[in-house]
């Protein structure tokens, strides 16, 4: 799902972002102040189609999909959260565009925060869905939550991840059960599992995966702690978010001081799709 879903008023084109082919959705005057919306695992631009209509009045929305996902080339590597946050420098490179606010959900979160992190001179300020921060302290309730990782465990196998995207509705499976409500349509199910079948994007995804455990791994060895994040930033988290659990949450407090987390308790994981308007309101809120 790239272009194949219209909506009045985005319009697409292709960027060459420091060699990297990039699909981009862009809506809003184009002299507004610049978001990047970067979207998570197993979604692509699509997932922003209700938030773009609640800020393109206001905001040039940037909807670039990641490295490996819809329309965007799928290279042999590069599947890790520095390089995702190089190529969307890159991107802002391409465009002309010093800094830009930034709302990320689930990857596309991480991706944010390590914008924040390692390039602050591009970002402004985070919203950011749905998505752990870098400073997780280890936490005994990891081994009470370790059954959420699951999917990402599954993911990881050379092999059995890919052969999961492409034969199985393992990405049907995961949208269906993530969320309060159903916020999805099947045409829209359908569309984000089937861009996840060819081969190069369902082993860009399993690539990805197996960088999450040793990002998490790094993550419990301090990789971070010697990095601050100074943008304002907003974590949206729904409480009920089944694949990323509330040990995630603390340990931010002395690495991120303009940071503040907001719990949510009546949505999932897919928090984007559920809560429209609560994400558009606070985006407001945080970028004006």
């Amino acid at each position: 799902m790239s272009a194949d879903f219209p909506l009045e008023g985005v319009a697409h084109r292709f960027i060459d972002a420091g060699g990297l082919r990039v699909h981009l959705a862009e809506a809003g005057p184009p002299d507004g102040p610049p978001v990047l919306l970067l979207h998570g695992w197993p979604q692509t631009w699509w997932m922003w189609r209700r938030v773009i209509e609640g800020l393109r009045g206001e905001f040039r929305l940037l909807a670039p999909e990641l490295r490996g996902f819809g329309a965007t080339e799928a290279p042999g590597g590069g599947y890790d959260g520095e390089t995702l946050a190089r190529d969307q420098v890159a991107l802002l490179d391409a465009l002309g565009i010093e800094r830009a606010d930034v709302v990320g959900h689930d990857w596309g979160g991480w991706t944010a925060f390590l914008l924040g992190v390692l390039h602050p001179a591009r970002v402004g300020r985070l919203l950011v869905c749905d998505a752990p921060h870098p400073w997780i302290p280890p936490n005994p309730r990891f081994l009470v939550e370790a059954w959420r990782s699951w999917y990402a465990l599954a993911l990881a196998i050379p092999g059995l991840g890919p052969a999961l995207l492409q034969r199985t509705g393992f990405a049907r499976g995961m949208l269906r059960r993530g969320n309060v409500g159903t916020p999805f349509t099947e045409s829209d199910i359908d569309a984000y599992a089937d861009a996840l079948r060819p081969p190069e994007r369902a082993r860009a995804s399993s690539a990805l995966y197996r960088y999450y455990w040793r990002a998490f791994a790094e993550g419990m060895r301090g990789r971070w702690r010697a990095h601050r994040l100074e943008a304002p930033t907003l974590l949206l988290f729904g409480e009920r978010d089944l694949y990323i659990g509330a040990a995630f949450l603390p340990g931010f407090e002395r690495f991120a001081e303009n940071m503040r987390l907001e719990r949510v308790p009546d949505s999932g994981h897919f928090l984007v799709d559920e809560k429209p308007d609560l994400v558009v309101e606070r985006a407001l809120e945080l970028f004006r």
